[in-house]
């Protein structure tokens, strides 16, 4: 669910133009989409529609990234590949397995990794207090995309990235470290309101401070690339 919401917004930060695209009949929820959008516009389009489809078909012949948060499979029906294009994929469980179609989310996959007798016991689970898995695979998504956009710009050809909520339970579960929240949160005015969020989760000498826009008002924007700014 928030994943590549997390992915798209790092990648944003990072000065990608990215365009969020969603259904006109799965609404997000507001909170989620405050944090998960900043940096971003965000359309609708209906891909069931011939109209819709081929202004969606115009936007991914023209796209290098595209990052999908469905179980594999879902979206076969849409043909998605073009030559070149970095595809970057999460799901719950991943794409093997006896696990590997089924649907989830971050609270699933705490359950079914062990993390959720970490934070209480096997007679009483209890659960992070945050989507932590959700945000960290999303922050090695994006570090995946802009790993294999390097390789495609110096080798050619087409990437494909997979990950899943499942590895990275099992990555945390060996290691939680504790943390004081407070140090890492900022706030921000929009056209939401006034926001409390993360800071960016990038530092180094030379990079962006934030994101250029703060999220907007869900569908709010036309379904189209923003193009070079001066």
């Amino acid at each position: 669910v928030l994943a590549g919401p997390v992915a798209t917004r790092t990648l944003a930060l990072l000065g990608a133009d990215v365009l969020r695209i969603d259904p006109p009949d799965r609404p997000e929820l507001p909170d989620q989409h405050a944090d998960t959008n900043v940096g971003k516009r965000t359309s609708v389009l209906d891909l069931e529609r011939p109209s819709d489809r081929r202004t969606f078909d115009g936007l991914l012949d023209a796209a290098d990234v595209l990052v999908t948060g469905y179980r594999p499979g879902a979206l076969d029906r849409f043909d998605l590949h073009r030559p070149g294009l970095v595809t970057a994929r999460v799901s719950a469980w991943g794409d093997y397995g006896p696990w590997g179609g089924r649907r989830g989310f971050d609270s699933l996959v705490q359950a079914a990794t062990g993390i959720a007798v970490v934070e209480g016991s096997a007679e009483e689970p209890g659960v992070l207090p945050a989507q932590a898995l959700d945000h960290a695979t999303g922050y090695l998504l994006a570090a995946a995309v802009l790993r294999s956009l390097t390789e495609r710009d110096r080798d050619g050809g087409t990437r494909l990235v997979r990950l899943a909520l499942a590895q990275t339970g099992h990555w945390l579960t060996h290691a939680l470290p504790a943390y004081e929240p407070g140090r890492y949160l900022v706030e921000s005015e929009g056209p939401l309101g006034h926001l409390r969020h993360a800071l960016s989760p990038v530092a180094y000498e030379g990079g962006p401070a934030g994101w250029t826009r703060p999220p907007g008002l869900p569908g709010g924007d036309a379904p189209v690339w923003a193009g070079p700014t001066a």
